[in-house]
């Protein structure tokens, strides 16, 4: 059985609820890091894990869904399980549902879909380029500019030196250049 590495928070006012969803969830492979019955309590947690998707019922001791979506981080997505009525009154077409009384296999197939959506996400995220700060600049500039002087390389030879180094000492682009300058300028 496949482990889904999502952290996934269970809420529900009641606590047996929480825990037969919860229960379900871990039997099919899927990590739950917190079970909650307090929008306070979800929030918390998703605050601490950062990233994830939270399983929820539509009105909890204090507060309801709609208030707890608009407060959940960024990286957590929501996905509200309600009754068909309250789902057609919710007026968020981005909101994932699925409808009460709970089909064991919509929940697990929605949840699916959702853990390999947030997978990718956290993919892309990872593999997203930063701007470099003036600073990590000018550091870079700095090694190319000496590699360029005393080993007579062109800024593109001297760059992709400073590349290659960085593949194969598994370090980044301006740690590299950080170890080319105490190296050079000793």
């Amino acid at each position: 059985m496949e482990v889904r590495i999502v952290n996934i928070i269970v809420l529900f006012p009641r606590l047996e609820d929480a825990g037969n969803v919860r229960s379900l969830l871990v039997r099919h492979g899927f990590r739950v890091s917190a079970v909650c019955t307090t929008g306070a309590q979800a929030l918390a947690q998703a605050n601490i894990l950062g990233d994830g998707i939270l399983v929820c019922g539509y009105k909890y001791p204090d507060m309801i869904y709609a208030e707890l979506r608009d407060a959940l981080p960024v990286h957590f997505e929501m996905l509200l399980v309600a009754t068909q009525r309250v789902l057609s009154e919710c007026p968020d077409p981005e909101l994932m549902c699925v409808a009460m009384p709970i089909k064991g296999r919509d929940l697990l197939n929605t949840l699916d879909l959702m853990t390999k959506q947030t997978a990718r996400q956290r993919k892309r995220q990872k593999h997203k380029v930063r701007a470099r700060s003036e600073e990590e600049k000018k550091v870079l500039w700095e090694a190319k500019r000496l590699l360029m002087e005393r080993n007579h390389m062109s800024e593109e030879e001297a760059h992709r030196y400073i590349q290659k180094c960085s593949m194969d000492s598994g370090t980044n682009l301006i740690e590299t250049a950080q170890m080319v300058l105490s190296i050079m300028n000793f």
